[in-house]
């Protein structure tokens, strides 16, 4: 089964892209967020939001039964 990638509906600030970034490729959030909030400073602020916005509408939510549990299994 491949790994998928969701967006986080516990962890969230905004929509969830961060965090499930995050755990897609087990890193701490915050550093996430971080790299996030530096790109998108370095590039322009719109460039940033607008990225962010295509990804929180590309990313599927992550559904209701996907617990630790399942995640571990993977």
């Amino acid at each position: 089964m491949s790994r998928k990638i969701y967006r986080s509906r516990t962890d969230r600030k905004l929509s969830g892209v961060c965090a499930g970034l995050a755990e897609y490729i087990n890193a701490d959030v915050t550093i996430i967020r971080l790299i996030w909030a530096i790109i998108t400073f370095f590039t322009g602020i719109f460039v940033g939001f607008v990225i962010y916005i295509i990804c929180a509408i590309i990313i599927p939510e992550e559904p209701e039964y996907y617990d630790a549990e399942y995640k571990e299994k993977l």
